[in-house]
């Protein structure tokens, strides 16, 4: 698959949202100006087109002309990589090694790869036994463990983890707006996930955070609470991103 050269803001909304499909995302941002982003286009060039690479979308972004998408990953140089798999961030590269790049892109996919043959296997286990639909289908559902694990998964997948309705470029509440404003405001890089994609999560995260109500922010694996307790710590302590997200001594 050929690289699409994102040009605003809209088009890159649909790509990452509509017609994403579960598809894992491979951002790139880059610059003409930066002289390490000359070879690293044309390695992401290059990966695009292979066939061992069809279900990966390769999405390139000119920092400089897409100043919204760029503030919304909080990228500060340049090349970055950022790859995505329904709006949440699974892996983030930074400079212009094109073997870690490669790595991370193929352990990423490995990754997906293993939890979509579980899920096949799990399938073809239920539909196998001959019970009617009914039971079928109560075997095919998720168990608690396995809703678990994936929590843990999610809320551990970047050191900043936002549970919202909707993506920090729509989001579809006033309270994730403001949630995202607030890490924008403190130039915090955050990774997110939208609730209204998947109802299990939703449930899911409220009896994980004992937390009821969305967005729900997560700091190194940890809940922090929701938008009137951010503004709180905030206000106690300026500096709470910095001091939380550091290692601790």
């Amino acid at each position: 698959m050929a690289v699409i050269d994102i040009v605003d803001q809209d088009q890159f909304t649909k790509l990452t949202t509509t017609d994403a499909e579960g598809k894992l995302l491979s951002l790139y941002f880059h610059t003409e100006w930066a002289e390490p982003c000359k070879a690293m286009t044309e390695v992401f060039k290059a990966l695009s087109e292979e066939p061992t690479q069809s279900d990966v979308s390769f999405l390139s972004i000119d920092a400089d002309s897409n100043p919204e998408i760029t503030e919304l990953f909080s990228i500060s140089a340049v090349p970055y990589f950022v790859l995505i798999q329904n709006g949440s961030i699974l892996k983030e590269v930074s400079g212009a090694d094109p073997k870690e790049f490669i790595k991370a892109l193929n352990e990423t996919k490995l990754s997906i790869n293993n939890s979509s043959s579980t899920g096949k296997d799990q399938q073809a286990t239920s539909t196998s036994t001959g019970n009617d639909e009914e039971e079928d289908d109560e075997e095919e559902e998720e168990t608690e463990e396995e809703l678990q694990e994936r929590l843990i998964k999610l809320t551990q997948a970047a050191p900043v983890m936002l549970f919202m309705k909707g993506n920090p470029s729509e989001p579809k509440c006033g309270f994730s707006r403001q949630m995202v404003g607030i890490l924008r405001e403190h130039q915090v890089r955050f990774g997110f996930f939208d609730i209204l994609k998947d109802d299990s999560i939703r449930q899911g995260l409220k009896k994980y955070s004992d937390w009821p109500t969305f967005p729900q922010l997560y700091l190194n694996g940890e809940f922090q609470g929701g938008l009137d307790i951010i503004k709180e710590s905030l206000e106690e302590d300026p500096e709470f991103f910095q001091n939380t997200l550091q290692p601790s001594a």
